[in-house]
């Protein structure tokens, strides 16, 4: 998905259904009227977002799919124009999302799953480059591998494209290491490299994210850092690096699903199964790497997994209707 360097540290806000396990048996409620998701700009987004469309559709509701801007779509969300969103980062949310919330007209339904990450990544080959890895003092020592004409006598990290933020300048500064962040064009241009160093088994170090089709694909590990946390962003006296922030890995994202705060009323039975859905990584990257790899189409992929699976979602729907 898209990145950007905003953080909310908004509190984990859970249903009750979700907090004691399946849902109970609930009203339908206005079965004639359509439930509209949210369809955003990613991949993930869109099979997570058609998974619970057709969970709805298995209940006997009626589902739109609305195109919306992931930045701005939280107004619409608390009038209630569209009903639910499906896969919201923490990490990567507007001020809207905080006013809409905080007014009450949004209501978030409880954590997706996803086991989201961010950090400084590289393929599996890349330890056999730089001995020591995933430590990140491993990179003090082999850094000279990286190098490039563009970085010499630095190493060469590949950073998210430009309007997606600076993370992993900001952790080359953090570390204090010999590196250059050089800004790649765009996600593609990520996917490139990656597919570069892995057919010519060259060295590559990278920002990168998960869930992501490409951690499957090119084995993609991920450099171990402290964990972030607030301090670490504001103040250079914590963490290994006394004259810098950022000396520590990624803010923890969560990722989670909200809902227009009248959905429960109008649709109890959609807000139950809505509520108790859960996507794995495990489950998600495959079916993203249909789509972007195999050229499949969303509806198609959702549907096969669906057949495939029914342990996982028709449980969860039964338990909301009978």
């Amino acid at each position: 998905m898209m990145k950007t360097v905003k953080r909310f540290w908004f509190g984990v806000t859970a249903t009750a259904a979700l907090a004691t396990g399946m849902g109970h048996a609930a009203e339908m409620g206005a079965i004639e009227t359509p439930i509209k998701l949210a369809v955003n700009e990613w991949t993930g987004q869109h099979v997570t977002t058609r998974i619970a469309g057709e969970m709805l559709k298995a209940a006997g509701y009626k589902v739109e799919y609305v195109t919306a801007g992931y930045m701005n779509m939280y107004q619409a969300l608390g009038n209630g124009e569209i009903d639910a969103a499906m896969e919201i980062w923490s990490s990567n949310v507007s001020d809207e999302y905080g006013k809409q919330l905080a007014a009450g007209k949004v209501t978030e339904i409880g954590d997706l799953g996803l086991e989201a990450k961010e950090g400084i990544a590289y393929p599996a080959h890349v330890a056999e480059i730089c001995p020591g890895l995933p430590a990140v003092e491993a990179l003090r020592d082999c850094a000279g591998q990286f190098a490039t004409a563009e970085t010499l006598p630095a190493g060469r990290l590949v950073d998210y494209p430009a309007d997606w933020g600076t993370p992993g300048a900001e952790r080359i500064t953090g570390f204090d290491l010999p590196f250059k962040a050089v800004p790649a064009g765009s996600e593609g241009a990520l996917i490139t490299e990656l597919r570069a160093s892995t057919e010519k088994k060259s060295p590559l170090l990278i920002t990168f994210w998960q869930p992501h089709w490409a951690m499957s694909a090119y084995d993609i590990k991920f450099v171990d850092l402290p964990v972030g946390e607030e301090a670490c962003f504001e103040d250079p006296a914590w963490g290994s690096n006394p004259n810098a922030t950022h000396d520590c890995g990624f803010a923890p994202t969560r990722v989670f699903k909200a809902t227009w705060s009248g959905l429960a009323g109008k649709w109890p039975a959609a807000a139950e199964i809505l509520a108790n859905l859960q996507l794995s990584v495990e489950e998600q990257q495959p079916m993203m790497g249909a789509v972007d790899v195999d050229g499949k189409s969303v509806e198609e992929t959702v549907d096969a997994w669906m057949q495939a699976n029914p342990d996982k979602w028709k449980p969860v729907v039964d338990a909301a209707i009978q």
